[in-house]
């Protein structure tokens, strides 16, 4: 399916809100592809997919996640909002007929990070939090400079805000966000030696 087939579909499936965001990252995502040589047009899908299942009700989450036997963490069955990553990664597939793996799971690791991310990972993780339209994380003009210098501190960055975030009460830390957290905090302290 063509981009622009895939705008048009998501412009009437996304508020308006989430739509802006949506081309915010797509856009950042190929910024950052361009800066570390990653394929660009994966970067522009992933990007554009990301949070393709976002706007469906939490209850209806569940039950298509159910229906096509995606299987829910405790975390994700507490707060099921985080499972429009895997869901988004679903429709990508099987509504916007994305095959690639690596564009699949850029879209199926966005929310929570992961341990040894691909560089399409950290583009579409990162790009999800920098992108122009943001304006509340913490420490975002920081992070928006050091993206374009270092994707793993980037990472670990943005991974420790979050979870300092999570912590203060203001939502579930799911347990591979911690993971992640801790895979990037050991190859920080692997290359300061």
């Amino acid at each position: 399916m063509k981009r622009t087939e895939i705008e048009k579909k998501l412009r009437k499936t996304l508020d308006k809100d989430r739509f802006r965001h949506t081309m915010g990252v797509m856009y950042t995502a190929v910024a950052l592809a361009m800066a570390y040589g990653c394929d660009q047009e994966k970067a522009m899908y992933a990007g554009l997919l990301h949070d393709c299942a976002k706007c469906i009700p939490n209850d209806k989450k569940l039950h298509l996640c159910v229906k096509h036997k995606i299987e829910i963490s405790p975390s994700e069955q507490e707060s099921p909002f985080l499972l429009h990553a895997k869901l988004g990664a679903y429709f990508a597939r099987e509504k916007y007929n994305i095959s690639d793996p690596e564009v699949l799971h850029a879209i199926l690791v966005h929310t929570t990070g992961a341990p040894e991310m691909s560089l399409l990972d950290k583009i579409i993780y990162i790009a999800d939090y920098i992108e122009p339209n943001r304006t509340k994380a913490t420490n975002l003009p920081i992070v928006r400079e050091k993206a374009f210098q270092d994707l793993d501190g980037t990472m670990l960055l943005i991974l420790e805000s979050t979870l300092e975030h999570l912590k203060k009460g203001r939502g579930v830390t799911d347990p591979m966000t911690e993971k992640a957290y801790e895979y990037f905090k050991q190859q920080s302290k692997e290359e300061s030696i």
